[in-house]
């Protein structure tokens, strides 16, 4: 069996199913009808009075991490890195990890021309860029044990939790007005073996009862009206993605506490499975009938979820190879989109030859070895990444033309979003923004003055 069918199989299987479910999803939870009330100035109806609505962004999120920012070996692919991102997404995770955040205690790396570290832009420089396009910063993370910084690995409980608190305080006086969305826990269940590979063990705090209870609770203290989200990877195998899995039953606990504010579930969505082992992932990973059920489970908690680090491998940068990732990228992010639950899909690395756990542009170690990005290590596109601009720029986008009747009301239907309106009355243009939001009754009142 070829790659190709190895990779596909399940989709083309279950082509009807997802056909029906994609269709029906997106025309129910993606689309909304908006009510156009136009008046002149003086409040008399603009009765045929022509709108064209232009879409402008999503309100659904779609992005990647943004660890490359100005990090790379020359300007021109720091410049085409910034106008790739821009051109593709409307979300970003910013690195929050501590170790690199505040390698010296009471020394955060917050500005921009602070010391650099490899993958860790300084979060100034991050938060920067995506304000001054258009581009929503999202933290990853508050707490995330794997990322301590040393002079913290061998404090108390007690000390520990009181640099976390400190650590949280900042952060909210810093960014919680710019940021609206913070992991607040990620991967409690990861590198039990990697911990010991690196000779530490977890911090006394990481191995408590409470570890994430704490995390929630304190983090609500200081980011009560921003977006908290809990982050992790075990998901998808068949032992993790039933109502009985470890993190299903961790996020219950969560919710069983009432004071605990949990507004959205992460998935990881990395395929790093080796070349002769895709058949197993693809039939969890790339089965729209496991991805349903999965997606369908986790939606019964009550809250909305994110894919949170997805990787797609190509293995290599072989035409086929890069088709056939495309090819996934094509039936995986409409299934995503048109669950009712969802509400971000987080690529991971835009560019290949800059992944974790390998030198920078050694194709062959770490997680460089499976061409997980969307871009060559030249910088040049390719075919995934034309696919995923293809789906939120031509398919998933509304352009429309609409008339006010008599009443001076015109009625339109979109994609939800931001929206720019030129209105075409007595002989006059005049330009408009306006939205339509999955969480309102889109009534619109435009006055043409």
């Amino acid at each position: 069996m070829s790659r190709r069918e190895t990779a596909l199989k399940y989709f083309e299987r279950n082509r009807d199913y997802t056909d029906y479910r994609v269709k029906t999803g997106i025309e129910l939870y993606r689309k909304g009808n908006a009510t156009l009330k136009v008046t002149d100035e003086k409040g008399n109806p603009a009765k045929g009075a022509k709108v064209f609505a232009k879409q402008k962004n999503h309100e659904f999120k779609y992005g990647a991490n943004i660890f490359m920012l100005d990090e790379f070996e020359n300007s021109e692919k720091n410049a085409i890195y910034r106008e790739s991102f821009r051109e593709l997404f409307n979300l970003a995770t910013v690195p929050f990890y501590w170790s690199d955040l505040e390698p010296e205690q009471g020394k955060p790396r917050y500005a921009a021309d602070s010391p650099r570290i490899y993958r860790r832009p300084a979060t100034d420089l991050c938060v920067d860029y995506c304000l001054e396009n258009g581009i929503e910063p999202k933290c990853h993370c508050l707490n995330y044990d794997n990322f301590l910084p040393e002079w913290l690995h061998d404090a108390s409980v007690e000390y520990h939790k009181e640099m976390l608190e400190k650590r949280f305080f900042e952060l909210s006086e810093r960014y919680s007005k710019k940021i609206p969305s913070w992991e607040v826990t990620n991967e409690t269940f990861c590198y039990y073996m990697l911990a010991k590979e690196r000779g530490r063990d977890y911090s006394k705090f990481y191995m408590c009862d409470d570890f994430v209870e704490w995390s929630f609770l304190t983090a609500d203290k200081y980011f009560h009206n921003n977006r908290l989200i809990i982050n992790d990877y075990n998901v998808w195998g068949s032992a993790y993605s039933g109502n009985r899995s470890a993190y299903y039953m961790q996020i219950e606990r969560l919710l069983q506490n009432k004071s605990i504010h949990l507004d959205s579930v992460g998935m990881q969505q990395h395929v790093f499975a080796e070349r002769d082992a895709e058949k197993d992932a693809a039939f969890e990973r790339y089965n729209p009938e496991f991805v349903y059920r999965v997606l369908d489970t986790y939606a019964a908690l009550g809250k909305k979820i994110q894919i949170t680090e997805m990787t797609l491998s190509a293995y290599s940068n072989e035409p086929e190879d890069e088709d056939i990732q495309a090819e996934i990228v094509k039936n995986l992010y409409p299934i995503y989109f048109s669950h009712p639950a969802m509400e971000a899909v987080i690529y991971w690395n835009l560019v290949d030859g800059y992944a974790a756990f390998a030198p920078q542009g050694d194709m062959t170690a770490g997680e460089n070895r499976f061409h997980g990005g969307l871009m060559r290590y030249d910088m040049s596109k390719k075919p995934a990444y034309y696919a995923l601009k293809e789906l939120f720029s031509k398919t998933w986008i509304t352009n429309a033309e609409t008339v006010a009747d008599d009443g001076g009301v015109a009625h339109l239907r979109g994609f939800y979003g931001d929206y720019e309106l030129k209105v075409a009355y007595d002989g006059k243009e005049y330009d408009l923004d306006m939205n339509i939001l999955s969480s309102r009754e889109n009534i619109n009142r435009i006055v043409l003055k």
